[in-house]
């Protein structure tokens, strides 16, 4: 097996089970590896660390499989999904749905891993080198111990450039999937593009932040911003808002979200298109007031070195939210940049909230649903940050 050999001082993140290994650490490679090639990481004095997938294009050099010396092969990918499917046992009852994530890369020992259910299809994304090499192997696991019908891939994430992978989508397994697959979380039903949807198809991981958000919602009146397919705004019809209004930049999405409203059988609501900033200058400037603001904008840092820009993308989105909600109203407010800190994240809502000289408190920390798992060794797989908040 070829060897990566790390500098001495190195090891201890390695020794600790984190799962990275970055070009910097590394003293010397044997034998130049394939592109996901399983290769043995060492410490300086030669002593074995585990097995990990060899990413030569990437900063991000070795993502490890395991930290011991056992096989990296069928079985132990047959044996990771089986572990991830057990930690999730039970989740699609209790949570009264029939969407769930199944496999979550990192937290389950499955680095660039990332595997959705909707219903009998599953939808996976494969943004590694090692996730890529070992693909047949996972699709025949998950297949196998799911008894889905099909398995319809959506690698077409940025991530897979810096591996020197290009795009993949299109059936894996199975059968073609439908155009929509409706699935369910309690009553609220959503028709789900698996082909061209954001992510996988949903966000999945605001379930329990959706659920939290409709508690809140019963006589009052919502502003769903970055509203996607109309997640936040159908469950607070369901639940009892008086009127919602939708926005987002994409026509596409907002279409779905009309669409979502009608399967539903819920009252019309309204539907902006635009830059949702913009929109809500807009309705700052008309004096308009909600009883309920939801702010779920996309990710506005990539990286470390994007954070300061971030930082202040989200103080000002939060300050135009804050400005929105009528006393005694409520603000949900979420970052999914990994990046962001839930301390930094904190920071920009708290500045944004003395800057409109509103007094703003806690009601819930919020965070990714509980199939998105997260492992203590790797504290990056905590990306979604989320504030239920009561504004005076």
């Amino acid at each position: 097996m070829k060897i990566v050999t790390l500098k001495p001082r190195h090891d201890r993140p390695i020794r600790l089970r984190h799962p990275w290994v970055f070009s910097g650490a590394i003293a010397s490679v044997s034998r130049d590896p394939a592109l996901g090639e399983t290769v043995l990481v060492t410490d300086a004095e030669g002593i074995p660390l585990g097995l990990g997938a060899w990413s030569p294009t990437s900063q991000i050099s070795v993502r490890m499989w395991r930290f011991d010396d056992g096989a990296v092969d069928e079985a132990f990918f047959a044996d990771r999904v089986a572990k991830a499917l057990a930690v999730r046992a039970g989740m699609a009852e209790r949570f009264d749905t029939d969407a769930l994530r199944l496999v979550n890369a990192e937290a389950d020992g499955l680095p660039g891993v990332t595997v959705d259910r909707y219903g009998d299809t599953l939808v996976g994304q494969f943004s590694t080198a090692g996730a890529e090499r070992n693909k047949a192997a996972l699709v025949a696991a998950l297949m196998a111990q799911t008894g889905a019908k099909s398995f319809y891939e959506r690698s077409d994430i940025d991530g897979r450039k810096y591996e020197g992978l290009p795009p993949a989508v299109g059936l894996l397994a199975g059968e073609e999937p439908p155009e929509r697959i409706v699935i369910h979380e309690g009553q609220v039903r959503f028709a789900v593009d698996v082909r061209g949807g954001h992510k996988t198809g949903f966000y999945l991981d605001q379930r329990d932040n959706r659920r939290l958000v409709a508690e809140e919602a019963r006589g009052r009146s919502v502003l769903n911003a970055f509203c996607y397919t109309g997640g936040f705004g159908l469950a607070a019809q369901r639940a009892g808002a008086t009127a919602v209004t939708h926005v987002d930049v994409s026509a596409t999405a907002l279409a779905q979200a009309r669409a979502n409203t009608a399967l539903n059988a819920l009252p019309e609501a309204t539907f902006i298109q635009g830059n949702v900033f913009q929109e809500l200058r807009t309705f700052r400037d008309r004096a308009c007031r909600f009883g309920l603001v939801v702010l779920d904008p996309p990710k506005f840092a990539a990286s470390k070195r994007e954070l300061d820009k971030a930082k202040r993308g989200y103080k000002d989105i939060n300050l135009l939210g804050i400005k929105l909600v009528e006393p005694g109203g409520i603000l949900a407010t979420f970052s999914c940049s990994g990046a962001l800190t839930p301390a930094d994240f904190r920071t920009a809502v708290t500045d944004a909230a003395r800057d409109a000289g509103r007094t703003v408190r806690i009601l819930r920390e919020l965070r990714q649903a509980p199939d998105h798992v997260e492992s203590l060794t790797f504290p990056e797989g905590l990306y979604l940050k989320g504030l239920l908040c009561h504004v005076e």
